[in-house]
C-alpha cells in the first residue's frame, strides 16, 4: 500500500508576529532593518560596540560553534572588546571545543585561548551554581542549536536562564538560525513525567523556533520556577524559510556526530530509532545519523518498505553492515517529508522485520527511550500493535496548537 503524501508534508501557514508578554519583560534589541544583510546576534552585538555589555562582568555560555560571522570566536571577540570584562566562560555537553562525545562528563578547566575558567554544565551540575556565577553580572548564551528538543543544548540555556534569575543575574541570548528553518513543527509533545536533560521545555521534537524565541518563550510560559531578566539580541536578515544552506555561513561541527549542516535532519530522522536495541544509525561512521538498520533484517525487503513511503526529498538504498539490514538515507536539504513521523515509520518497520528485536529494550535504555520520545507511549504501543500512521496522526492536533501558541514569541518573518 502507498501510504499518502500528506503524512509526510509540512502543513505552510502564515505566523503573525505580536509581542511577547512577561514579567519581567523581555527586550530583543533589533538590528537595522533594509540593508538586507545576514549577521548573526553577536555580530548584531559588535555592529553596537557591545553596549549592552560594557562596564559590566560578563560570562558566556560557549563553544566551539560559538563564531562570529567572519570566522572569529566569540569568546576571542568579547575579551578583546571588553578587556577584563569577560570574567568567566562556561561549556555545554560535549565541552568547549566540542569533542567530548555524547553523555560524558568533564571537568572545570582552563580555557587555552583565552586563559579564563571555563565552568562545565556537563559534569557534576548541568545547572549553574552561585558559586559560578559569583564572578559575573550577566549571563550571555551564544551556541548554536540544531533545531530538535532532545539537543541538549537549549536545556543548557534553560537552567542556566532559571539559575541566572536566583542569583539577580541577567541573561542575554545572542541569537543564531534554526538550521530546520523556521516552518518545520513535528513530533509528538513532551509529557511533564518525562521532562530532562534531553528534553527540559514542553514543546514538539522538532519546533521550528530559535534559540532567542524559545528563550522568550521559556520566560512568558513560566516554565521555569525563576525568571531572569531577559534581552535577546536578534539576527538580520533571517526568515523562517530560510534553511542553514541560505545563511551563507559556514558550518561549525555542533558536536561529534553533527559534523554538517544537513546533519540535524539525519539526528532528527533516526534519532529516536537509534535509541532501540540491536541498532546501526551509521555512529561511529562517516555518515551518522544516516542508516536506518537492524539485526535480521533484509535490505531489499526494508527498502521496498521506505520506498512506499512515498516521502518526498528522501530517497534510500540498500545497506547491509556485518548482521545489520537495512538503508542509507539521503535526505535533500528543502525535503517536504515530516522526518519525525519518518523515524517513527522506520523504528517500527525495523522492529517487525527484526521479531521484535528493536524494542526489546529495559532498565536505563528504555528509560532513556521514553525521555528522548517524551513519553512511553511509543515503546508501548509499538510493542502491542498500533500502526505508525496511528501514532504519527495523534501529534496533530498538539502541533497545530503548538503553532498558535508560538505565535507571539516569533521574532521573524
Amino acid at each position: 500500500m502507498r501510504l499518502p503524501n500528506l503524512l509526510f508534508t509540512l502543513a505552510a501557514a502564515v505566523v503573525l508576529l505580536s509581542q511577547c508578554e512577561s514579567p519581567p519583560q523581555p527586550q530583543v534589541r533589533q538590528p537595522r532593518q533594509g540593508s538586507g544583510q545576514f549577521m548573526l546576534g553577536v555580530d548584531f552585538l559588535a555592529s553596537r560596540n557591545f553596549d549592552l555589555l560594557r562596564g559590566r562582568r560578563v560570562g558566556l555560555i560557549t563553544n566551539q560553534t560559538s563564531m562570529t560571522g567572519r570566522g572569529e570566536r566569540t569568546r576571542t571577540l568579547l575579551q578583546r572588546a571588553l578587556g577584563g570584562g569577560l570574567t568567566a566562560l562556561y561549556a555545554p555537553e560535549h565541552g568547549i571545543d566540542g569533542t567530548v562525545v555524547a553523555g560524558r562528563h568533564f571537568a572545570t578547566q582552563r580555557d587555552a585561548v583565552t586563559g579564563l575558567t571555563v565552568y562545565s554544565l556537563y559534569g557534576d551540575t548541568r545547572k549553574p551554581t552561585p558559586a559560578m556565577l559569583a564572578p559575573i553580572d550577566v549571563l550571555v548564551f551564544d551556541l548554536q542549536d540544531i533545531g530538535c528538543r532532545s539537543y541538549t543544548y537549549i536545556s543548557t540555556m534553560v537552567v542556566a536562564m532559571e539559575a541566572a534569575a536566583e542569583c539577580g543575574k541577567e541573561f542575554v541570548v545572542l541569537d543564531r538560525p534554526n538550521p530546520l528553518g523556521g516552518w518545520r513543527v513535528e513530533g509528538p509533545p513532551l509529557e511533564s513525567q518525562w521532562k530532562s536533560f534531553v528534553g527540559q521545555i514542553p514543546v514538539p521534537y522538532v519546533h521550528g523556533m530559535t534559540a532567542g524565541e524559545l528563550a522568550m518563550m521559556t520566560a512568558a510560559e513560566h516554565w521555569i520556577a525563576r525568571v531572569p531578566k531577559l534581552t535577546v539580541v536578534k539576527m538580520q536578515g533571517w526568515s523562517r524559510g530560510m534553511i542553514w544552506q541560505d545563511t551563507g555561513l559556514p558550518w561549525h561541527r555542533t558536536s561529534p556526530n553533527i559534523p554538517y549542516a544537513t546533519s540535524p535532519a539525519y539526528y532528527v530522522t533516526t534519532g529516536i530509532l537509534g535509541g532501540g536495541s540491536s541498532i546501526d544509525i551509521g555512529i561511529p561512521g562517516s555518515s551518522p545519523f544516516g542508516i536506518a538498520a537492524a539485526t535480521g533484517v533484509n535490505p531489499s525487503s526494508m527498502l521496498d518498505y521506505c520506498r512506499r513511503l512515498n516521502a518526498p526529498g528522501v530517497s534510500f538504498s540498500p545497506y547491509q553492515n556485518g548482521g545489520f539490514g537495512g538503508v542509507r538515507l539521503s535526505i535533500h536539504p528543502r525535503c517536504g517529508a515530516d522526518l519525525t513521523a519518518l523515524d517513527v515509520f522506520l523504528l517500527a518497520e525495523l522492529n517487525r522485520q527484526s521479531g521484535g528485536k528493536v524494542l526489546n529494550i529495559r532498565g536505563d535504555k528504555l528509560n532513556l527511550f521514553n525521555k528522548v520520545y517524551g513519553s512511553a507511549s511509543l515503546y508501548n504501543d509499538l510493542r502491542r500493535g498500533v500502526s505508525p500512521l496511528h501514532i504519527v496522526a495523534g501529534w496533530q492536533r498538539y502541533n497545530d496548537s503548538f503553532k498558535s501558541r508560538r505565535q507571539r514569541y516569533l521574532l521573524y518573518p
